[in-house]
């Protein structure tokens, strides 16, 4: 619910003007829009404008890990060398991999081979092999703001049908991205993610979705592939989130490994593929912050 203001009050957005000449007429606006039944954000999932761009410093930052990842990786070299290389690109610019000790977890970076669909724990024995497919899942903390990215990689000689398999999750993030408008719905970009990628005969994991991000490493609103247009929370300027849809090749059921209690497989052993990116819905559209 939209905490309530005096007209002359000054602005919830921190710009130190009045309501009535900021905020008033924006939320007046998703007043109406909740009353009509939808859900709507609070004032919490708006970031303000000095938020956004320290926001995006830290994300220069995710990008420039994901990059150096994309260079570096190979056959032969294992998921705890990408761990060593994601911690020592985030620590030079005095940034924190936001992975590492979070709620348990023991390194900088998931690393997700093949049919594990998420949250893949780097190791020195698992070794990267001809064919491979891995999705590297990098977030960064720079001066207590947070940026959160990942990227599919072919190690060596992919054959077609996996490549197909990581080439259409790709396209659909960005076919979702093209849907995300303010005054629009998170349904219209959940529709599109999922209609392309059930076109194609895979499926969207249900279970895990994206999240807000910005200000801590998950916030609301919590963001699902499986929803329809015009459905799911209002998308408002000032909103961020990531699209992340973890696609299988076969059926959507998975599981979490019983052993290290983190790593999600796809229940029938097949290929499963993920692209992250972190959006900022904008006054006219959308902005990527971190890819």
């Amino acid at each position: 619910m939209i905490r309530k203001l005096g007209r002359n009050d000054l602005c919830w957005c921190g710009s130190g003007k009045k309501y009535k000449q900021c905020h008033e007429e924006f939320d007046h606006r998703i007043e109406l829009i909740r009353k009509q039944g939808h859900s709507v954000p609070d004032h919490s999932m708006i970031k303000t404008p000095e938020q956004i761009e320290k926001i995006r410093e830290s994300a220069k930052v995710n990008i420039e890990v994901l990059d150096t990842v994309a260079d570096k990786i190979c056959i032969g070299m294992s998921t705890e060398d990408i761990d060593r290389i994601v911690y020592e690109v985030t620590t030079r610019h005095g940034a924190i991999p936001a992975p590492l000790n979070y709620e348990g977890f023991p390194k900088s970076v998931c690393t997700s081979i093949n049919d594990a669909v998420c949250h893949g724990i780097p190791s020195e024995e698992e070794i990267l092999q001809d064919g491979d497919i891995i999705n590297v899942d990098a977030s960064t903390i720079l001066n207590g703001y947070f940026s959160d990215s990942s990227r599919m990689f072919l190690i060596g000689n992919v054959s077609e049908e996996n490549k197909k398999l990581v080439e259409v999750v790709r396209e659909s993030v960005y076919l979702g991205l093209e849907q995300v408008k303010p005054w629009g719905f998170l349904g219209d970009m959940g529709q599109a993610v999922n209609d392309h990628v059930k076109a194609h005969g895979y499926s969207v994991v249900r279970e895990i979705g994206g999240h807000g991000v910005g200000i801590e490493f998950h916030e609301e609103p919590w963001v699902g592939y499986t929803t329809k247009r015009g459905t799911d929370m209002l998308l408002v300027p000032g909103m961020m989130f990531t699209i992340e849809p973890m696609v299988n090749m076969g059926r959507p059921e998975i599981f979490v490994d019983e052993e290290n209690d983190w790593t999600v497989y796809t229940e029938d052993g097949s290929m499963s593929a993920q692209w992250e990116i972190q959006v900022l819905v904008t006054e006219d559209g959308h902005e990527i912050i971190s890819y």
